[in-house]
């Protein structure tokens, strides 16, 4: 196995020294897949090829696992890059065959920096000849360039993260995301090209309009979907977000009455609806 994981060379890539509003760091990691543990814990390894990522959602946990305070005050303003990831993969001596791999626990696989790094790119190929059992997490259209890829797997699942059916909505707590039809249009193409696919609802922020989102949602030909609440009271919000974020909340009156009506909404509207970390579990 050793000898045939050589025939993937190490890239050697120039990065930016920016993508849009972070800056971008080539780092060197000791390791590229994590014991899984806590809410991940039914998966055998977690792999973020980066850490830091410039979507900037308001409300990303992943900014409180930052290293300093920093970090976690200008989260969506850095990214580093594990530029010596394929290398680490290519030499870990354990079998990873039937292993579950989720990607990514704390970071966007598909963040715009991996349209200049392709470190994701490159360590698809040894993830699929070593027989891992992929579940890739984004929120990115980008995905779609990697199909070609994802048919080389056994088993494999894109989870594509659509949190409302609003612009507005989206705009105030993920600023910096793609929109929400470039979500559900990536998505429509992972079905029709025969990768499986989930829809995470996670979490489900405030919907105008849920016949109208639900529709949506069963228009890409997914038949899986998963949901989580969010916490507007509770949650951590990343430095200087809270105030426009929870104005949107009020505004629509979004509540946990109302957050409930709607996943029974959608519950009764799509073929099926997990909820928490029950939906996340590798099949």
């Amino acid at each position: 196995m050793s000898d045939e994981l050589t025939l993937f060379p190490e890239p050697e890539r120039e990065l930016p020294e920016r993508v849009g509003r972070a800056t971008v760091n080539g780092i060197e990691t000791s390791s590229i897949l994590t014991r899984a543990s806590g809410f991940m814990s039914d998966y055998d390894f977690t792999l973020n090829p980066y850490s830091g990522c410039s979507f900037a959602c308001t409300y990303c946990y992943a900014a409180f696992f930052s290293r300093t305070q920093e970090k976690q005050d200008t989260w969506g303003r850095w990214v580093d890059v594990k530029t010596n990831a394929v290398d680490k993969l290519r030499r870990m001596r354990t079998d990873l065959t039937g292993a579950t791999v989720y990607m990514s626990s704390v970071t966007d696989p598909y963040q715009p920096v991996e349209r200049h790094a392709e470190v994701v790119r490159d360590l698809l190929p040894i993830l699929a000849e070593r027989g891992v059992r992929l579940v890739i997490q984004t929120r990115s259209g980008l995905v779609t360039r990697d199909i070609d890829l994802f048919q080389k797997f056994e088993t494999i699942q894109v989870n594509m993260t659509v949190t409302t059916d609003s612009e507005r909505v989206r705009r105030a707590f993920e600023p910096e995301c793609p929109t929400n039809r470039i979500r559900l249009d990536a998505a429509t193409a992972l079905v029709q090209a025969g990768v499986p696919t989930v829809i995470t609802m996670t979490p489900l922020l405030p919907v105008e309009n849920v016949k109208r989102f639900a529709e949506q949602l069963v228009a890409t030909g997914v038949e899986r979907f998963v949901v989580q609440p969010f916490h507007a009271d509770k949650g951590r919000f990343v430095a200087g977000t809270r105030k426009q974020a929870l104005t949107v909340v009020a505004e629509l009156g979004w509540t946990a009455a109302q957050y409930r009506d709607a996943v029974n909404d959608l519950r009764r509207a799509l073929p099926e609806l997990s909820e928490g970390k029950q939906g996340f579990s590798p099949k």
